[in-house]
C-alpha cells in the first residue's frame, strides 16, 4: 500500500514540480510597478490589509501587516486608488510603464464612530491581562458554538466550488519562441487580472454545484452534487487522484474550527480556544455598517515561525460576537515548503434570524521553487454559498446511504446550465481552459512527452489496455537468487471495468529458477476494482522467493532500492501460493473479505527445516497449509486518493479498526496443520495543532494450536537502510517469533515547532520527528521446539549460534529521533535499539532515511 501512496503523490509531484520547472526560467515583460506604505492619517500607524487597485481594472493587492504594498502589472495604467473600510478612498495619478513609490495617509471616514484611542509614545509590553482586544477575542471564542451551523437542528444551503491552477510569471515573449509555436492557442490565453503583477496561464479548472444538508441529532451530513466539471488530462494523469489531492491541499476553511488543515499542515485558527496563547491582538478601528457595529481586530503570531496566521477580522458587537469578515495570510518565515504567499478571505452575511453564515471563501496560494519572483504555480479555490435554510427537517431515509451522492448526469450538464447556476461568472481566460486542455492532450508531441515522464516517475509504460511495470522491479539482487530480472504488467480499465489481470515473470541467475505470478479479478458491481465501494472476486497463483515474516504489501523485496541490506540476509523461502479472495465494501466504510489460501513453503539459502533428531543429510521438507480467512475492517468517514488503477486511503482523524481470523485445515490439499490465528489492529492519527500530529497503531495477535516456526508470528523486521514506519528498523529478519503478542507504535511529527526557534535550523526549515515502538509477546510450551522435538528447530547460523528467539518476559523496544524536511524531500532518523543487545549481529544504533513530500 505504501508504494501505491507514493504513486499518487509522484503523479501530483510530477504535475506540480514539472510545471514549476517549466516556467522558472521565463522572463517578465515591462510592467508598471507602484510600491509604498499606507498609514493612518492621525496615528501614523500602518494599515494592514488596505486595498490598492489600478483604476479601470480588477488588478489589485492588499497591504502587509506593516502597511507596505507592491502592485505591478503590464498595461497602460494612469491612476491608482487606495481604500480601506472606515477610511476615505484616495486616487493618485501614476506614470505607465515606470517604477514609482507612493506613500499614503488615509483619513477616517465619517462612518467611524466617535471614539478616541490614546497611544503612549513608548510602546508597552504586550499583555493579555486587561487587554480589551483579548477580552473581545475571548467573547468571540465563547460564542463560537452558537455561530456554527451545528447550533441548528437542521441547515441546508447551495454551494458553488471553483478550483483553478495556473502557471505564473509567464512573459508575453514566451509565445514568440519557436519551440512553443504549436502551443499558441494555449499560451495566448493569459490572465493578468487575478494576481497583481503576474501573468497567469490557466491549466486546470474544476467546478461543482452541490446542495448540502446537516442534521444535528443524530448528527448526519448529506451532500448532493448536482453538477461537476473539470479539466481532463487523459490517461497521462490520474485525474481522480489529482483532483482529490488538490482539494485536500486547498481544504475548506472553517474559521470556527480550532485547527485549519491547509497544504498538508495544521494552522491554529485565530479564534481557537487556545489562540490567545499563540497570537497577539490589537484593536484597529470601529465602524458602523448599516445598523451593525463592527470592531476591527488585527492579529499576528507571537512567534512568526509557528503555523499561525496573521491578518485582520471584523467582529460584531451584538449578542453574536460573530466574525463578519476576515483576511488571513502567512508569515514568509513560516516553515512551509514551496509556498511563496497565501491569502484567505472569508465573508459572512447575516441570516434572517440574525446569525452570520459564510457567504464566500477565497483561498489563493502562489507556489515556486524559489522565494524570488521567478516562475511558479498559482492556485485559487473559491467557494460561495446561498439559499441558507434553517430548521427545515428531512426524513431519516434522506440521510441514509452514502453521505455524498452524485446525481445522474451531473458530469454532462449543458453550458447553459453552468451559465445559469454559477454563483460567479468565469473570467475570459478561465472559460477557455476546458477546450484548450482537450486540444493539448490530442497533440502527438504532448502525448510522447507525457508517456516518457509517466514511465520515469510512476514506473509504468502504458499501451492502452495493458501497461508494463513497475520499472523499479526490472532488476534487483539478493543472496539467494543473485542477479534477478523481472518483467510484468497489468490490464487497465480501458480493456474492461469488470475483468482485470496482472502478471510477472522473474529469473534468478544464481539459483537458476523461474518465478512468476498470475492473477485474475472480476468486479461484481460493474465498477473498477479500485473504486469505492469494492465488490470483487480474485484468484491468483504466485511462485516466488520471500523473506520470512515480510509481507509484500509492506515491502517489495524485488524493488531495486531495497536490495541493499545490512548484516546477514541469507535465510529465505521459496513459496507456492494459491489464493482466492472475495472483497465486499459497504457505503458506511465497513468491509469484509473472505479468502482461501494453499501455501507451500520450502527453505531457501541458509534456512533449514530440521527437527532435533534429524542429521545433516536429512533433506529439508516443505510446510504446506490450507487456510480459510475472514477479515473485517471499519474505517469511519474514510477518503481515498482514487485513481484508475489504484487507490490509497487518506489518513484522517478517525480510527481504523481491523480484525482478522484465519484457520488452517489439516488434510485439505495436503495441509499438515490445524490452527487458528486471530489478529486485531487499531490505528489513528492524533492531531495536536501546533505540536504536530501522532500516528498511533496498536496491534495484538494469538495463535491457537501447535505449529512450526514458519507458521508462527514472525515479527516484521527491517534490514534495509530505509526507515520503515511499519517495521522494527533495528530488528533482524527472523529474530523474534511468537504465538501471542501485543505491540504499539507511535510516530510523532512536530512540524518544526522547536527547530523554528533555533536560528540555523529555522533557516534550513528542518522539522523534528520522534518514534517509539514496543513489542511484547511470548511462546507457549506446545510451540517451543526446545520442549517439543517434533517441531522444526529455530534457525541457527553457520556456527550453531541461535538466530531466532522468543520475547520471554521483556518487550522489544526501539526509539528514534529524526530530522524531516531535509532538502525538502528526506527524513533521516537516528534509531536506538534499547534491549536484547546480546543477540548476534545486532546494532544498538542505526541511521535510516526515507523520502517524503510535504508542504
Amino acid at each position: 500500500m505504501n508504494h501505491l501512496y507514493r504513486c499518487v503523490r509522484h503523479q501530483t509531484v510530477l504535475l506540480l514540480s514539472g510545471l514549476l520547472l517549466l516556467c522558472s526560467g521565463l522572463t517578465h515583460a515591462q510592467m508598471t510597478t507602484v510600491t509604498g506604505t499606507i498609514i493612518d492619517g492621525v496615528s501614523n500607524q500602518p494599515l494592514p490589509f488596505a486595498n490598492v487597485v489600478f483604476v479601470g481594472s480588477t488588478i489589485g493587492t492588499t497591504t502587509s501587516e506593516r502597511g507596505t504594498y507592491t502592485l505591478a502589472a503590464t498595461g497602460s495604467f494612469t491612476k491608482i486608488t487606495f481604500s480601506f473600510i472606515g477610511y476615505k478612498s484616495i486616487t493618485r495619478t501614476i506614470t505607465p510603464g515606470a517604477t514609482q513609490q507612493i506613500n499614503i495617509k488615509l483619513e477616517s471616514d465619517s462612518q467611524l464612530l466617535n471614539e478616541v484611542v490614546i497611544r503612549s509614545g513608548k510602546r508597552e509590553r504586550y499583555r493579555n491581562k486587561n487587554n480589551p482586544a483579548v477580552e473581545l477575542i475571548r467573547n468571540v471564542i465563547s460564542h463560537k458554538e452558537q455561530n456554527q451551523i451545528e447550533h441548528y437542528n437542521y441547515v441546508s444551503y447551495e454551494e458553488y466550488d471553483k478550483l483553478q491552477f495556473s502557471l505564473s510569471s509567464l512573459s508575453a515573449k514566451v509565445s514568440e519562441r519557436k519551440i512553443f509555436q504549436k502551443y499558441q492557442f494555449l499560451l495566448a490565453n493569459r490572465d493578468t487580472t487575478t494576481l497583481p503583477g503576474k501573468s497567469l496561464l490557466p491549466i486546470y479548472l474544476e467546478e461543482k454545484v452541490t446542495d448540502s444538508y446537516f442534521r444535528k441529532s443524530p448528527q448526519k451530513e448529506k451532500t448532493i452534487i448536482k453538477a461537476k466539471k473539470r479539466v481532463d488530462f487523459g490517461q497521462y494523469f490520474d485525474n481522480n487522484g489529482l483532483s482529490l489531492y488538490l482539494n485536500r491541499m486547498y481544504s475548506k476553511v472553517d474559521i470556527y474550527s480550532n485547527s485549519i488543515f491547509l497544504m498538508t499542515n495544521q494552522f491554529l485558527s485565530p479564534i481557537a480556544t487556545t489562540a490567545p496563547t499563540f497570537y497577539q491582538y490589537f484593536l484597529s478601528d470601529t465602524i458602523q455598517v448599516g445598523t451593525t457595529k463592527l470592531v476591527g481586530l488585527t492579529f499576528v503570531p507571537r512567534n512568526g515561525t509557528d503555523m499561525l496566521f496573521q491578518g485582520k477580522m471584523y467582529v460584531t458587537l451584538d449578542s453574536n460576537y460573530a466574525v463578519q469578515r476576515i483576511n488571513l495570510s502567512i508569515n514568509p518565515k513560516i516553515n512551509l515548503n514551496w509556498v511563496r504567499d497565501m491569502q484567505i478571505r472569508l465573508q459572512f452575511e447575516q441570516n434572517t434570524d440574525g446569525k452570520y453564515f459564510l457567504s464566500k471563501s477565497d483561498l489563493l496560494a502562489d507556489f515556486g521553487i524559489t522565494k524570488g519572483k521567478g516562475g511558479g504555480i498559482f492556485g485559487q479555490r473559491t467557494l460561495s454559498y446561498k439559499n441558507y435554510k434553517t430548521n427545515e427537517p428531512q426524513s431519516d431515509e434522506f440521510y441514509s446511504g452514502q453521505p455524498q451522492v452524485v446525481e445522474a448526469g451531473a458530469a454532462t450538464k449543458s453550458e447553459q446550465f453552468w451559465v445559469e447556476n454559477r454563483h460567479d461568472t468565469l473570467s475570459s481566460a478561465e472559460s477557455k481552459i476546458y477546450a484548450n486542455i482537450d486540444s493539448l492532450k490530442r497533440m502527438p508531441s504532448f502525448r510522447r512527452t507525457m508517456e516518457a515522464l509517466t514511465f520515469v516517475v510512476a514506473g509504468y509504460k502504458s499501451f492502452g489496455a495493458f501497461e508494463i511495470g513497475p520499472a523499479n522491479t526490472f532488476y534487483s539482487f539478493n543472496p539467494v537468487e543473485g542477479f534477478r530480472l523481472r518483467l510484468g504488467g497489468r490490464t487497465t480499465p480501458e480493456l474492461s471495468k469488470r475483468y482485470y489481470a496482472e502478471t510477472y515473470a522473474a529469473y534468478g541467475f544464481k539459483d537458476q529458477r523461474w518465478k512468476y505470478f498470475l492473477s485474475g479479478t472480476y468486479s461484481l458491481n460493474n465498477k473498477t476494482i479500485y473504486q469505492f465501494p469494492q465488490n470483487y472476486i480474485r484468484a491468483s497463483f504466485q511462485r516466488d522467493t520471500k523473506i520470512p515474516g515480510q509481507e509484500l504489501q509492506f515491502v517489495q523485496e524485488d524493488n531495486f532500492l531495497l536490495s541493499f541490506k545490512r548484516g546477514v540476509n541469507d535465510k529465505w523461502l521459496y513459496n507456492d501460493t494459491w489464493r482466492i479472495d472475495y472483497v465486499h465494501e459497504f457505503e458506511n466504510h465497513f468491509s469484509y473479505s473472505i479468502g482461501f489460501k494453499n501455501w507451500q513453503q520450502a527453505p531457501a539459502g541458509a534456512l533449514k527445516f530440521k527437527r532435533e533428531d534429524d542429521n545433516e543429510n536429512t533433506p529439508s521438507p516443505t510446510v504446506t497449509t490450507s487456510e480459510f480467512s475472514l477479515e473485517t475492517r471499519w474505517a469511519p468517514n474514510e477518503q481515498f486518493y482514487q485513481g484508475k488503477i489504484y487507490r490509497v486511503p487518506i489518513v484522517g482523524r478517525y480510527p481504523v479498526y481491523t480484525l482478522r481470523f484465519a484457520t488452517g485445515i489439516k488434510g485439505l490439499l495436503n495441509s499438515q496443520y490445524n490452527y487458528q490465528n486471530l489478529t486485531g489492529t487499531i490505528s489513528k492519527r492524533f492531531m495536536l495543532s501546533q505540536l504536530g500530529y501522532s500516528n498511533v497503531t496498536v496491534q495484538g495477535g494469538y495463535i491457537f494450536g501447535q505449529v512450526p516456526f514458519p507458521l508462527l508470528n514472525i515479527h516484521r523486521a527491517n534490514q534495509t537502510y530505509a526507515y520503515q514506519l511499519n517495521s522494527y528498523n533495528l530488528m533482524n529478519f527472523l529474530e523474534f517469533v511468537s504465538d501471542h503478542y501485543a505491540s504499539i507504535s507511535i510516530d510523532h511529527s512536530f512540524n518544526g515547532f522547536f527547530f523554528n526557534k533555533i536560528p540555523l535550523f529555522k533557516k534550513l526549515k528542518w522539522r523534528e520527528a520522534v518514534s517509539f515502538k514496543a513489542l511484547y509477546g511470548g511462546l507457549r510450551s506446545q510451540n517451543d521446539p526446545q520442549q517439543n522435538p517434533s517441531l522444526y528447530q529455530f534457525p541457527t547460523d553457520a556456527f550453531g549460534v541461535p538466530y531466532t528467539y522468543t520475547l520471554n518476559k521483556t518487550p522489544y523496544i526501539e526509539a528514534s529521533a529524526g530530522v524531516a524536511n531535509v532538502l525538502k524531500f528526506f527524513r533521516i532518523d537516528l534509531v536506538k535499539r534499547l534491549n536484547y543487545l546480546d543477540h548476534p549481529n545486532v546494532s544498538q544504533w542505526g541511521i535510516r532515511a526515507r523520502a517524503t513530500f510535504d508542504f
